[in-house]
C-alpha cells in the first residue's frame, strides 16, 4: 500500500508542476468588437433569432444554425455529398459537405441542377466552426471573409477591422446553395422577413429570446428595438448576427480550468496528452488558447487540383490546396474533420500526419509534416483533444449555446380524418401542448382595411379538448348550411402561446378570446 500511495502522490505532483509550469499559458482573450457594431443585448437577441430562424432562407428549409450546429462545436453534423471536380458520386475527389437548399430561380421556381437535380444541393466544402470563430480575423476555410466589412448593397466599407464575422455572414444567405435561389437579392431577403413571424418555423425557443418572439411579432419591431427604426437591411442583419456570435465564447474547457490553476480538471492520461501537444509540431499550427494560428496550410489530404483553396483569394500559386487551420477548441464534437470532411474520427487525423503515409499528396506540402505521435501517446493526445478541450456548455447545448428545434421547413399543416371531424398534426420537437382556435369563415372580412379580419381570428376551443398536448382535435360540431369553420393551431411554450403566424399584410393573427 505504501508503494502504491507513493506512485499516486508523485503522479499528483507530476499534475501540479505540469500545471503550474505553464507561465506563459493563458486562456482566450477577451473579445474584440469592432467600434462601428458595439454590443447591445438587443442586437444580440435579435442576432440570435435571425441565426436560428430557417425563414431566412429561401425555401424556409435552412437557418444559419442547420449548418452550424451548437451541439457540434458550430459545425454540420449532417453529411451530404458534393461530388468533387469530376462530377460523379462515389469516386475518391467526392467532400462531405452541407445539405443547402433545392436549386431555384429567382422567383424560387425549381431548377434541374447539373449535379443534384431536383435534389437538395450540398456545399463544396465542409462547414467551419461558428463557435469560437469570433477569435479569427479571417473565416470560411479559405479566408475570404476578411477584417473589413464592406456593406453588400451599398459597396461602401461598413466596418474598417474586426470586421471578418459579419462579412461571413452576409455570404450564406444569398448563396444559390447554401440558403438563398438564383439572384437573389438583399431587397427580397428584407421583403420575405418582413413577412415573416420570427422564429415562426421553430419549437422549443430558448428562454432569453422566447419573450421577444412573443411580444414582438414581426421583424420590424425587432429590428425598430435593436436600431431605433423597423428597416430591414443587409448591413444590420450582418450587425445582428455578428454581435450573436460573439457570444459563442467556449472558455470553460477542462484545459481552460486546468491552467487557471485545478490541476485536477484534466485526467492523468489528458495531461499527458497535453504535455506532448505543446511540445510537438501540433502546437505550432493549432497553438494555444485558441488552439490555431489562423495560417493556412496545404497538408495533402487531396491533390490541390481539386480545390485550389487559399489561392482562390490571394492569386498565389504558392497557396495553391492550402486552408486555414481550423480550431481544435470543441473538436471532440465535430462529425467529419478537414475542408473536404475526409476523415470521421480523430484516430485517423492523427494517422494522417503519420512519418511514410502513402496517402498523402505531396504537391506544395507543408513542410511541418510528418509529425510522429509514439503509439504509446497516440490515445492520450486524443482523449486531450477530444475531452479536454470540450466546454460542458457546447456539449449540453446550454446557454448561451442553447438553441431551438428546427424543422427544415416541415412545419405541419392541419388536416382532416376520413370522419371529417377529426384535426391532426405530427408532433413537433420540444412541444409540451398545442392551443386551437376556431373562427367562422363568414368572420374573415377586412371592413376597416386594417389588413385584419374585422372578428380577429376564432376563439380559443381548448376547452373542449381532452389533450391538448396530443396531436388531434375532435370538432363534432357542423356548421348550418352556407357556413364554414376556419381553424389555426398555435404552440404553447409556458405561459406563452406563440406560431399562430403573420397576415400578408404584415399583422400577427390575433384571436377574438385567446386561450387561457
Amino acid at each position: 500500500m505504501l508503494e502504491v500511495h507513493s506512485w499516486r502522490a508523485a503522479l499528483v505532483g507530476l499534475i501540479v508542476l505540469s500545471a503550474r509550469g505553464l507561465a506563459a499559458a493563458q486562456g482566450l482573450p477577451p473579445v474584440q468588437v469592432p467600434s462601428e457594431n458595439p454590443i447591445t443585448e438587443e442586437k444580440r437577441a435579435l442576432g440570435k433569432i435571425l441565426f436560428w430562424d430557417e425563414q431566412l432562407s429561401g425555401d424556409d428549409t435552412v437557418s444559419c444554425g442547420t449548418c452550424h450546429s451548437n451541439g457540434r462545436s458550430g459545425t454540420d453534423g449532417r453529411i451530404g455529398i458534393y461530388p468533387g471536380p469530376d462530377g460523379v458520386f462515389g469516386t475518391a475527389d467526392d467532400v462531405k459537405g452541407s445539405p443547402g437548399v433545392k436549386h431555384a430561380d429567382v422567383n424560387g421556381t425549381p431548377i434541374l441542377d447539373a449535379l443534384f437535380g431536383l435534389n437538395v444541393q450540398v456545399t463544396r466544402r465542409a462547414a467551419n466552426d461558428a463557435v469560437n470563430a469570433v477569435f479569427s480575423p479571417e473565416l470560411f476555410w479559405d479566408g475570404r471573409a476578411g477584417n473589413t466589412f464592406v456593406n453588400p448593397e451599398t459597396g461602401t466599407t461598413a466596418i474598417v477591422n474586426r470586421g471578418s464575422l459579419e462579412s461571413q455572414a452576409v455570404g450564406p444567405i444569398v448563396s444559390s446553395v447554401e440558403m438563398g435561389r438564383d439572384s437573389r437579392t438583399w431587397s427580397a431577403v428584407a421583403a420575405k422577413l418582413a413577412g415573416s413571424e420570427p422564429l415562426g418555423n421553430a419549437t422549443s425557443i430558448p428562454p432569453d429570446v422566447l419573450p421577444l418572439v412573443a411580444s414582438h411579432k414581426t421583424y420590424g419591431e425587432l429590428f425598430q428595438a435593436a436600431f431605433g427604426d423597423p428597416a430591414i437591411t443587409a448591413e444590420r442583419i450582418a450587425f445582428s448576427i455578428a454581435t450573436y456570435e460573439r457570444t459563442l465564447v467556449a472558455n470553460q474547457t477542462p484545459w481552460d480550468q486546468f491552467i487557471a490553476g485545478n490541476a485536477g480538471a484534466l485526467s492523468p492520461g489528458q495531461v499527458q496528452g497535453w504535455n506532448f501537444f505543446r511540445t510537438s509540431p501540433c502546437s505550432a499550427c493549432h497553438t494555444p488558447p485558441t488552439f490555431t494560428n489562423g495560417t493556412y496550410r496545404n497538408i495533402g489530404v487531396r491533390p490541390p487540383a481539386e480545390d485550389t483553396g487559399r489561392q482562390e483569394v490571394s492569386g498565389s500559386n504558392g497557396d495553391r490546396g492550402k486552408f486555414k487551420v481550423p480550431s481544435l477548441r470543441g473538436v471532440g464534437l465535430k462529425a467529419t474533420f478537414m475542408h473536404n470532411g475526409v476523415f470521421s474520427n480523430l484516430q485517423d487525423v492523427v494517422a494522417h500526419y503519420r512519418p511514410g503515409n502513402p496517402a498523402i499528396f505531396l504537391d506544395n506540402i507543408d513542410p511541418i509534416l510528418p509529425v510522429a505521435v509514439p503509439p504509446q501517446v497516440g490515445p492520450a493526445l486524443i482523449d486531450f483533444m477530444a475531452n479536454g478541450l470540450t466546454d460542458p456548455r457546447v456539449a449540453a447545448q446550454a446557454f448561451p449555446f442553447d438553441q431551438p428545434a428546427l424543422h427544415a421547413g416541415g412545419l405541419p399543416q392541419l388536416s382532416f380524418d376520413a370522419d371529417k371531424s377529426t384535426l391532426h398534426w405530427p408532433a413537433l420537437q420540444g412541444v409540451p401542448s398545442y392551443v386551437m382556435f376556431r373562427g367562422d369563415l363568414a368572420d374573415l372580412v377586412d371592413l376597416d382595411a386594417d389588413g385584419l379580419p374585422d372578428a380577429g381570428y376564432g376563439v380559443c376551443v381548448n376547452g373542449s379538448d381532452p389533450n391538448p398536448a396530443d396531436t388531434t382535435y375532435v370538432d363534432t360540431e357542423v356548421p348550418t348550411e352556407g357556413r364554414g369553420y376556419f381553424y389555426v393551431k398555435g404552440v404553447r411554450d409556458g405561459a406563452t402561446v406563440r406560431g399562430l403566424g403573420v397576415t400578408s399584410a404584415v399583422k400577427p393573427r390575433v384571436p377574438a378570446v385567446s386561450c387561457p
